[in-house]
């Protein structure tokens, strides 16, 4: 802009706009136009306390005069208050009709679905800040999208400063929408001091805590509305368990998982140490695409013998969840999938269990020798089980290894993510390892030993949901074994 000392025939300050021409491919519209300039009035500037007035210029038909030879036109100035300067937030809850809340989520959010809740706020203190967030009745389609556009409309003494401000909550709560306005803030405001501004800080935990205290009240209060909340915004839920400490305790106190105590009911952290059984230490999990994968695995077979209850986590995010959850209330949790499980009701069975084991993979160790040759492109190991109890064989991770879950979901990002080689387990007391121990015993150099080793690694993948890595070799290898035995 520009100063400079002019002559001037009256007081006061005269401010001149030049418009760039319009041109709506590169976004300059035309500020000349009563509905462009009323449109940007009620978005930035609706709720400020005194009246945003617009003059608009209109020419109307004269009348015939005795001289005229046509009618002149008349020039006509209309004036227009194009703000309501009424703020839902800061109006008393008892003024304020559902109604009323719902039109305003409707013109915030572009959801024509009345909100599942509604959260009038406001704090006093030495930062006084005032918010009203919704809690959407339906998930949008985008919400596990990266370009998912989140964050609430934030407002500083009742002009809006920024449309989308993401830092005024924690991402696993972006579902949320509604508005914050607070007097402290500048109006000039800037996306990178914003970042650094203690009041947003203050704000996003206050507003955090708020909407923590609401779910975890409606869990404990209305459970079957919290179940409808769950079906559709449970999943971002979880997302905070690795994200935010500071709340983590609260947020897991809210958390609902498939077990295999009940086919329908979903249970929480706290029901299944409440149901664990006598000399059981740990809690128990499974990763997997589905319920019914899950259920059927055969990693789960002692357990269920055992009556031990197990966690089904069938989510993408479950993954993300139990490498930041390492336990619960002293209870370390345990992947059914991973290492060595400690089964048995005393200390002593399960000591006298394990040295049993023990015993048997040493008399087939020669056995495990060859067929790890044969299958040492895909197994770091050949062992026996304890898991198992009607399945011939299964595939498990070492403590630290991907689940297949994990393994897959790496392998459909960008560039693809590591093959791992796992670890193959045979149940020692099924008949087919039974009869290989003795076929082995007949024949050391015997061919056909890879070709069961190679059978069973395919089971292996077959029954806990993957795909095998080379099914045409596999099939080849069943169509031998069938032609053998017909």
């Amino acid at each position: 802009y520009l100063l400079s000392e002019v002559e001037c025939g009256r007081r006061g300050t005269t401010v001149t706009l030049y418009l760039k021409p319009v041109d709506p491919e590169i976004g300059i519209e035309d500020f000349t136009d009563q509905w462009t300039l009323s449109r940007i009035v009620r978005k930035y500037s609706d709720f400020v306390t005194y009246p945003i007035i617009g003059k608009y210029i209109r020419e109307e038909e004269g009348k015939d005069g005795a001289l005229a030879q046509e009618p002149a036109p008349t020039i006509v100035i209309e004036d227009k208050i194009l703000n309501s300067m009424k703020p839902i937030w800061s109006r008393p809850q008892t003024e304020v009709s559902e109604s009323e809340y719902a039109d305003f989520y409707r013109h915030i959010s572009n959801d024509w679905t009345p909100p599942f809740r509604t959260l009038p706020l406001k704090a006093e203190g030495t930062i006084d800040y005032q918010a009203l967030l919704f809690i959407p009745a339906q998930a949008p389609h985008d919400l596990f999208y990266h370009a998912y556009q989140r964050g609430l409309r934030l407002y500083a003494k009742r002009v809006m400063v920024m449309e989308s401000c993401a830092d005024l909550l924690p991402g696993y709560l972006r579902f949320i929408k509604g508005v914050v306005d607070s007097a402290d803030l500048p109006l000039n405001i800037s996306r990178q001091t914003l970042q650094q501004d203690r009041h947003i800080t203050q704000i996003r935990k206050w507003l955090t805590k708020k909407v923590l205290d609401t779910l975890v009240g409606m869990f404990e209060k209305d459970y079957d509305n919290y179940l409808k909340f769950w079906g559709q915004f449970g999943r971002t839920l979880k997302e905070g368990v690795s994200s935010d400490y500071e709340n983590k305790e609260r947020i897991l106190s809210a958390l609902l998982f498939q077990s295999s105590a009940d086919t329908e009911k979903l249970t929480t952290l706290k029901g299944y140490v409440e149901r664990m059984t006598e000399g059981q230490e740990e809690i128990y999990y499974l990763t997997g695409e589905s319920r019914g994968v899950v259920e059927n695995s055969p990693h789960l077979e002692a357990f269920k013998e055992r009556g031990y209850e197990v966690l089904y986590l069938t989510e993408p995010v479950d993954e993300l969840l139990v490498q930041s959850l390492w336990d619960y209330e002293g209870k370390k949790l345990k992947s059914a999938g991973k290492g060595t499980p400690k089964l048995g009701d005393t200390q002593e069975d399960k000591e006298k269990a394990q040295a049993e084991l023990k015993k048997k993979e040493e008399e087939a160790a020669d056995l495990f020798a060859a067929m790890q040759k044969a299958l040492d492109e895909h197994v770091k190991q050949v062992r026996l089980s304890n898991r198992l109890v009607a399945s011939p064989a299964c595939l498990v991770g070492a403590e630290m290894d991907y689940s297949p879950q994990m393994e897959r979901l790496l392998q459909k990002g960008k560039g693809g993510g590591p093959r791992q080689r796992r670890i193959l387990e045979l149940n020692p007391d099924h008949e087919i390892f039974v009869k290989l121990q003795e076929r082995f015993r007949q024949n050391k150099e015997d061919e056909a030993i890879g070709e069961y080793a190679e059978l069973l690694f395919g089971y292996a993948l077959l029954a806990e949901g993957s795909e095998i890595s080379e099914p045409t070799k596999f099939n080849r290898l069943v169509i031998k074994l069938m032609l053998k035995t017909l």
